[in-house]
């Protein structure tokens, strides 16, 4: 029977995830990556409690993963709204789409080699230097550098460090490409519905990718797919529909300094618990996951008694 009680709790754990990921990324404004993959490694930690380390240590993979394949969805409407406005510039995307491809399959090579411990740690830094970023806009406050966005070499290496660098964290890239467009000379409008294009192009070499790497694997969540979570993936898509409209709401009523102040303090917790957790080992407990097979004890027949003068090298 698929339906089971543990699986139940799965998928109500998944809603839950997607729901509070839905109201977080719409109260602050940000892509669901720096949302869904702390939330994803905190609800298949507790499911997988108990199992091996070599289990434990694909959580963070499956956790990006699947953010990737959340942000397909969310980013395409995103851009639909976006484009509606005729804000989005289809030039700078067309342009850098191959570059930031070139960084997302580095960044997925990268991840293959790299634990889940490894990738919490990498995670954690990412994340507290966007912290940074909120609380101490230095770059911002500053202006733009130049009048036009980068080309030629620079183009080169800032969009195979996007790709890579969002594809190691599971996120959309948005915070990192709407700063280079506006220290570009961009108008923040259009970095920003732009930004949104970057997350599409990142977001669907990255999901293919993840799923061809974790093709085979034993010992993942309930409903993965290589390294994309399934039902996690549909949980937080229809939940956060539903849930980000009240964290906009409430967004609104907010003042925008105190609402930025605000998000660099969740993403400095949020970096500080994923490197706790990090050098925490896992708790043990009751497991979750699809790799259920029943493990055989083996009693040896062998009643045979050594003779003696092999006992004392005789």
């Amino acid at each position: 029977m698929l339906l089971t009680p543990d699986t139940l709790v799965f998928i109500v754990a998944m809603l839950t995830a997607g729901a509070l990921a839905g109201f977080v990324a719409g109260l602050f404004g940000i892509g669901g990556g720096f949302v869904v993959v702390p939330a994803l490694a905190s609800v298949l930690t507790l499911l997988s409690a108990g199992t091996d380390a070599s289990d434990t240590d694909k959580i963070m993979h499956v956790a990006i993963g699947t953010s990737l394949a959340t942000i397909i969805f969310t980013s395409l409407r995103s851009v639909q709204a976006h484009a509606k406005r005729g804000a989005v510039d289809f030039e700078i995307l067309r342009s850098w789409t191959p570059w930031v491809v070139i960084g997302v399959v580095l960044g997925l090579f990268v991840a293959r080699y790299l634990d889940g411990y490894a990738l919490k740690i990498t995670f954690g830094v990412g994340v507290f230097i966007m912290a940074w970023h909120f609380l101490f806009p230095v770059l911002t406050q500053r202006g733009p550098i130049s009048n036009e966005m980068p080309k030629g070499f620079m183009r080169g290496g800032l969009g195979s460090f996007l790709g890579g660098y969002c594809t190691l964290l599971g996120i959309g890239g948005g915070t990192p490409a709407v700063l280079i467009m506006t220290l570009s000379g961009q108008p923040m409008h259009r970095a920003v519905a732009t930004a949104a294009g970057f997350g599409t192009i990142i977001a669907v070499p990255g999901t293919i990718g993840s799923i061809l790497g974790g093709l085979g694997e034993t010992g993942l969540p309930f409903g993965s797919l290589g390294y994309v979570n399934v039902i996690a993936a549909l949980a937080i898509t229809s939940m956060s529909v539903i849930t980000a409209p009240w964290g906009v709401a409430l967004a609104h009523s907010l003042n925008g300094v105190h609402l930025r102040r605000a998000l660099g303090l969740y993403l400095l917790v949020t970096s500080s618990l994923m490197l706790v957790s990090a050098f925490t080992p896992p708790s043990r407990g009751t497991a979750l996951l699809a790799d259920t097979a029943p493990r055989v004890m083996v009693i040896s027949t062998d009643i045979s008694i050594p003779k003696s003068e092999e006992d004392h090298g005789i």
